[in-house]
């Protein structure tokens, strides 16, 4: 089985790739590799080709597979160390629902006039449910 990658440059922050991407979802602690990174750079990677016209599908990709991830972890206490994994898996769904209500937004509107692929006029338009032989213009 091939093992992932764990990688964070913050000077690429401009760019709309894997190092923005762990930067937006918080997962930028890649010292520890899989014990402290929730995703590797090649899950990453696959969200972005997976989506390249939508950032925002591309995250919230990634935010359902983190999710999925770590729902079955249970809080544990070793000693006088207490682990809040339930809390932090909490924090992930709470970004997931609010980027999926975002998305969910965004795919409903009316498509604009002229969108860059069709010229075509709207359709709807004013006076559409005239009927002019009828008299009730």
């Amino acid at each position: 089985m091939a093992k992932g990658t764990y990688t964070y440059d913050p000077s690429k922050l401009k760019e709309f790739g894997k190092d923005r991407m762990r930067f937006e979802l918080g997962d930028t602690m890649v010292e520890g590799l899989s014990d402290t990174t929730a995703l590797t750079d090649e899950e990453i990677q696959a969200a972005i080709h997976a989506h390249p016209k939508s950032w925002k599908r591309a995250k919230l990709m990634l935010l359902e597979s983190i999710c999925r991830r770590f729902a079955y972890e249970v809080d544990t206490k070793t000693g006088p160390l207490w682990l809040y994994m339930q809390e932090r898996a909490k924090l992930w769904r709470e970004d997931y629902d609010k980027l999926k209500k975002e998305v969910s937004a965004e795919s409903c509107s009316v498509p604009q006039y002229g969108n860059g692929e069709h010229h075509k006029p709207p359709y709807f338009y004013a006076g559409m449910q005239q009927n002019e032989r009828a008299g009730n213009v």
